[in-house]
């Protein structure tokens, strides 16, 4: 209108626009209540818009149903839909680095089969920090509260872990874990789902497991399965060698790090003289 020197009114006409919508200033689009809006939501995240313009009522901002949606859906306040069964948080502490024995162990379960295809599971935990394989215990079912009672055997030999970090199975995920790991003072951690990387020292000894005896042995029996774990979980521990140890087996690993950062505190088998074949059977195979 400035460069041509014409009406207003000429002007709308020209473009096709209400010279209503032009003259007319556009208010203020309500931040006091986007404010309001934004506090509720933030407090009570599971509120759709209905509940939190009954909210807003009580504190007298009273409003047209379509306002309050389109104010809702500008702020972004739309309620995420879950989906899955609800999972455990577990700590939300930095996950410490597995620098010495004892820092963080791992948790994870296989499964295979015996006899005329009846399947049973395999808990496997190992120290992060020197790849030992702490206990294989192989049973046709295994409870959280059977994988609690294994834990308290573990600490008993080896000594209470800094952290433990599993995936979220339902096992990992009972009212008996988590209340272990309450009672007992020790961070629980759960990976992402879908994100087995996450636990990459327990994925890697799963491999090594399914690949190195699992896919090369038939178990007649649950007690056959149970001898040939036992004494594949020997040999792992003390005899192959390993190359991210330097090829050294876990064995020597953790007594090399315990000499230099001194013996575990709190566990009752670490000393050298007591054979390593003793130490296993203390644990459930």
């Amino acid at each position: 209108m400035r460069d041509h020197d014409i009406s207003q009114r000429r002007a709308c006409r020209l473009v096709g626009v209400d010279p209503k919508t032009v003259r007319r200033e556009r208010p203020p689009d309500c931040p006091e209540i986007r404010k309001e809006m934004q506090e509720i939501a933030g407090k009570r995240r599971r509120f759709g818009y209905r509940r939190i313009g009954v909210l807003l009522e009580r504190k007298g901002m009273r409003m047209n149903h379509k306002k309050l949606y389109r104010l809702y859906r500008e702020e972004g306040l739309s309620v995420k839909r879950r989906r899955g069964r609800k999972r455990a948080r577990g700590s939300r502490t930095p996950m410490p680095e597995a620098a010495r024995p004892n820092a963080r162990w791992s948790l994870d379960f296989l499964s295979d089969s015996f006899g005329a295809s009846r399947k049973f599971r395999i808990l496997a935990v190992i120290d992060d920090c020197c790849r030992e394989n702490l206990c294989l215990v192989a049973d046709t079912s295994i409870s959280g509260a059977r994988v609690a009672r294994e834990l308290d055997a573990l600490v008993r030999v080896y000594g209470k872990p800094a952290c433990i970090v599993s995936d979220n199975g339902t096992e990992f995920t009972s009212r008996a874990i988590l209340k272990w790991a309450d009672q007992n003072d020790v961070p629980w951690h759960y990976i992402d789902p879908g994100k087995p990387q996450q636990n990459a020292y327990i994925e890697s000894f799963n491999g090594s497991l399914r690949d190195e005896l699992l896919n090369e042995e038939i178990f007649d029996t649950l007690d056959d399965a149970r001898r040939k774990l036992a004494l594949w979980r020997y040999d792992y521990n003390t005899i192959r060698p390993h190359s991210s140890l330097g090829n050294r087996t876990p064995l020597q690993a953790r007594r090399a790090l315990e000499q230099i950062d001194g013996s575990a505190p709190g566990a009752l088998a670490q000393t050298e003289t007591e054979d390593y074949q003793t130490q296993t059977r203390r644990l459930s195979l």
